[in-house]
Parts: structure tokens; C-alpha cells; sequence
């Protein structure tokens, strides 16, 4: 992802000097995402990847602890904060809140096959279940309120090709406040997308990046991850592949009447929330040529293809 607080080899060293994990032996910065700054770090110990969080509360970050011990208990590939020699799992470097988690073993797959999808539907599932009684809670700062504020404020400076596809998104923000609907909940990952999931070869080794997780309809999750996961080459979704996920999923955790009858709005409200945030770091990083930036357009043109939804949810009979 990319360095927004750079670390240097000494500062390094001086942070690690509280661990059980050997001397330092190299770094690196990590390209790729836009919110964090991370580092792939080598002790003589082992592989890990560093990150400082660079957005949202410190406050929340013990909820992202525990989040990540709850999964690894359930014997989830995901990493887990590595504890210092005093027991602490949350850091301070460079003024910034700092973690220190193992590095996962695969790569991120670029071109993917239904035996991905399936597989990523099934871990999916196996997060919602491991987290839907947990008790943990965390409110997403990107939630419904937060896209009505967005739609509006890109109304107002967008074309008016964009505004048509804002204008019926605002009346389902509108309903979905007003109803919130009694949707199965659990702790969502929020951003599965394929530079957050790891494989080698056909097996899923590693899924990482929970800072964006929060409390919230679990069929919302599916909706992001499809979305990214499921796209045609020609746009809109293969059905193929979308089948594969959906059906993995399904198949530790069954989708209910009510889910299949959100589906679609779901999917669209996925495409919107990436396209205003998308916009959100466009505006704010425009000056940073450090920065990746991601092309909003992606999901105002997936949004537009989500306006007649053909894809159903597999529902046990």
C-alpha cells in the first residue's frame, strides 16, 4: 500500500528492539493501497508486515485486535497482532499507531477462475459466522449516512450523466435508512478485494486488511466482494464466476428470502460506496504523485451496469 509516513532502517530497529523477533534485516514499503502506510519487515525470526495507520480514531484500534485474535482462534488465514515483550499488540512510530502482524504466505491473484470465487465465498462465509455472535461492534464511518452526505455533495459538481445514476441511489439510501431492513448481521471485512486476499496456486492462503471492518448486514460484504471478484471483461458481472462465490458462501451460511429480496439494491449500494470514496481520496491525494490513486470511474460505470440485476441469490429449498 502506499507510504504516506516513511520509517527509516533506524527508527526500524529501535521499534523492533522490544520483540522476540531477532535483528532487523531488511524492509520495504509496500505499493498498492491508499489509506495506510505499510512495510514488508525481515528479522532474523521471520516475515512480517508493519503498518501505520494513517485514518480513522485510534480509539478503534483495539476492536481490530480483537477482531483479528477472534479470527485466527477460529482458525482463519488472516494475520494477528504480534505482542511485544510486555504484552502490548498496539505501537506507537513516526507519531502514527503502528502494528506488527506475521506475513501471510501466496499472492494476489489478478486473473480469477471460479475455483477462486468459491473458495472466497466460503472463507467469507466463515468470517460472518465466526464474528455474527461475537459481540464485537464497531460503526463504520462510511456507513449510510456518510454516502447520502457524499451522493449529495457529488450531485452538486458532477455531470449529468453521473446525476442520473446518483438521483435513484438517493431514494434507496433513503429507504434503506428509514426501513433498515432485518438483514443477518456480523462483523464485515469491507474491502475483500483481490489485493486483500491471498492464494497459492487454487488454495486461499491469507486474507489481511481489516482496517475498513465494521459492524453490518453480512449480504452488504458478499455485495463488495462480488463486485470486485465477478467482473466481466466486457463489464457488469460473469455469471459464472458470480455463481461459483455466491454458492460458496452459501454453503456455510444460507441466504434468507429477505437477503435475496435486497440483493440487487445491495449490489448497487456496493458499486456507490467505492465510487464516493474513490472520489474522496481522488480530491484529497491529487497533488501526491506518491499516492495511488484509484479510478472512481470504475464504479460509476460497474454502478451503471447494476441497473438491471439478473443475478439472484441461491436460496435452499
Amino acid at each position: 500500500m502506499s507510504v504516506f509516513t516513511p520509517v527509516e532502517r533506524e527508527q526500524l530497529a529501535g521499534f523492533l528492539s522490544g520483540f522476540d523477533l531477532g535483528r532487523l534485516i531488511d524492509h520495504s514499503g509496500i505499493v498498492g493501497g491508499t489509506e495506510n502506510s505499510n512495510f514488508f519487515v525481515a528479522t532474523e525470526q521471520g516475515e512480517y508486515v508493519l503498518t501505520l495507520i494513517e485514518r480513522g480514531p485510534s480509539a478503534e484500534l483495539p476492536f481490530l485486535v480483537e477482531l483479528l485474535d477472534c479470527l485466527h482462534e477460529a482458525e482463519l488465514p488472516v494475520p494477528y497482532a504480534i505482542r511485544d515483550r510486555q504484552g502490548r499488540a498496539l505501537h506507537e512510530l513516526n507519531q502514527r499507531p503502528a502494528l506488527l502482524q506475521p506475513r501471510l504466505p501466496g499472492r494476489h491473484v489478478d486473473l480469477t477462475d471460479a475455483s477462486h470465487c468459491h473458495a472466497v465465498g466460503k472463507t467469507l462465509a466463515q468470517l460472518h459466522n465466526a464474528t455474527a455472535d461475537s459481540g464485537l461492534q464497531r460503526r463504520s464511518d462510511r456507513g449510510l449516512e456518510w454516502m447520502v452526505a457524499e451522493t449529495q455533495a457529488l450531485s452538486e459538481r458532477c455531470a449529468a450523466s453521473a446525476r442520473q445514476l446518483l438521483q435513484p441511489m438517493s431514494a434507496i439510501l433513503e429507504r434503506l435508512q428509514r426501513e433498515r431492513p432485518g438483514l443477518p448481521e456480523a462483523v464485515l471485512h469491507g474491502d475483500l478485494f483481490r489485493d486483500n486476499v491471498l492464494f497459492d496456486g487454487h488454495h486461499l492462503t491469507g486474507i489481511i486488511d481489516f482496517y475498513n471492518a465494521f459492524s453490518g448486514w453480512a449480504l452488504y460484504d458478499v455485495a463488495i466482494c462480488v463486485n470486485d471478484w465477478c467482473l466481466a471483461e466486457t463489464g457488469g458481472l460473469d455469471v459464472r464466476r458470480a455463481e461459483s462465490l455466491l454458492a460458496g458462501y452459501g454453503s456455510l451460511r444460507r441466504f434468507t428470502p429477505l437477503e435475496a429480496e435486497h440483493w440487487p439494491d445491495l449490489l448497487r449500494l456496493a458499486a456507490l460506496r467505492f465510487w464516493l470514496s474513490r472520489e474522496v481520496a481522488a480530491n484529497q491525494h491529487a497533488e501526491q504523485s506518491s499516492v495511488l490513486i484509484k479510478d472512481p470511474m470504475h464504479f460509476q460505470r460497474l454502478l451503471e451496469m447494476h441497473r438491471e440485476v439478473r443475478l439472484g441469490l441461491p436460496l435452499a429449498l
